[in-house]
């Protein structure tokens, strides 16, 4: 299946939390839905994000090509735990990295992190209900 027939298909969606927090995330699982990410979206609910998820464990980055909205992203573990969190400024081609192996990425409003007090070594919940790589 080609990338673009990839991006193309409609995005599942997972109940995600940290805390006390919930997070109705998107998911991009697939090589199409990650490169297509959160390109050309204008806006986001306060509880929405997406959430990428990698099939090999690495320091993945991120950038902003043609994403008109600025948001933080946090790089998570196989375990679940926030490895670091980073702002994103909308059209950069800024590479945004995980500090240490990654499986997954999560994108919320810039700041949502942030207002939250959410920070590195905080755990994400609910990764269990995520498809598998593709």
């Amino acid at each position: 299946m080609s990338l673009a027939v990839q991006a193309a298909e409609p995005l599942g969606r997972v109940d995600l939390s940290i805390g006390l927090y919930r997070i109705d995330a998107e998911v991009a699982e697939t090589p199409g839905r990650r490169a297509q990410g959160l390109m050309g979206r204008e806006r986001l609910l306060p509880h929405e994000g997406m959430v990428f998820v990698f099939p090999e464990l690495r320091a993945h980055c991120m950038w902003m090509r043609n994403t008109p909205l600025p948001l933080s992203v946090a790089f998570i573990d196989d375990s679940g735990r926030i490895i670091n969190i980073a702002q994103m400024q909308p059209h950069s081609e800024d590479n945004h990295c995980a500090a240490q192996p990654a499986r997954y990425a999560l994108e919320m409003n810039q700041g949502w992190f942030a207002e939250k007090r959410v920070a590195p070594g905080a755990k994400l919940v609910g990764l269990e209900r995520l498809p598998a790589p593709r």
